[in-house]
């Protein structure tokens, strides 16, 4: 059977395959050590002979030697597959890492992309009296203006069009797009009077 992650990345399922292989190595290791528990309690190293050297009767020699050395086979496969499952998790873990830094850098691209395609401003908003209705509508400084009502970066020429546009629609909803930080935002505006000057403020 090949090894996870030969010639294939490791997945998950591997790693789950790992720690089930390693919990069976435990419960053998465990039989073992339980094996030897019940002949007199001889550990792995408690001497198998008699106080005049002669093999010991009271066990079953055969039984814990194999016991002995089974646990130490076991424990060797089980450092084997410790460094194995450790590498696996690495891996998962070097993937994901890659994975969420190509995410990040696609959301920046798209971001970046998105920049490009914003329209072109034609006026910036530097003043917003407090109780205006532009100041009701929710404009704030700072807002780039990309479309005001029908006026755009296409036809307009001076602050004059937007005078224009604002002095005809008195009392009318104007639709304005700006920018704000980065995005496009709409804005329903309604020129009226107001105690202030103009109809905007």
């Amino acid at each position: 059977m090949a090894e996870p992650g030969e010639g294939r990345p490791i997945t998950i399922s591997d790693v789950q395959r790992l720690v089930e292989r390693k919990d069976e190595l435990e419960a053998q290791i465990k039989a073992c050590y339980e094996l030897l528990e019940g002949q007199k309690g001889v550990g792995m190293n408690e001497p198998l002979v008699d106080v005049e050297g002669f093999p010991r009767d009271d066990i079953d020699l055969y039984q814990v030697r194999t016991a002995r050395h089974n646990i130490i086979c076991l424990q060797n496969d089980h450092k084997a597959l410790m460094k194995q499952v450790e590498e696996a998790l690495h891996q998962l873990h070097a993937r994901e890492k890659e994975k969420h830094a190509k995410d990040e850098a696609e959301a920046l691209a798209e971001a970046m992309s998105q920049n490009q395609s914003l329209p072109q401003a034609f006026a910036k908003v530097n003043a917003v009296t407090p109780g205006s209705p532009a100041s009701v509508s929710g404009l704030q400084v700072d807002d780039e203006i990309v479309e005001f009502g029908s006026v755009n970066v296409n036809n307009f020429q001076n602050l004059q069009n937007i005078a224009t546009v604002v002095q005809h629609s008195e009392g009318r909803p104007l639709s304005v797009t700006v920018i704000r930080s980065g995005k496009k935002v709409h804005v329903g505006l309604t020129p009226k009077r107001w105690a202030g000057k103009g109809l905007l403020g």
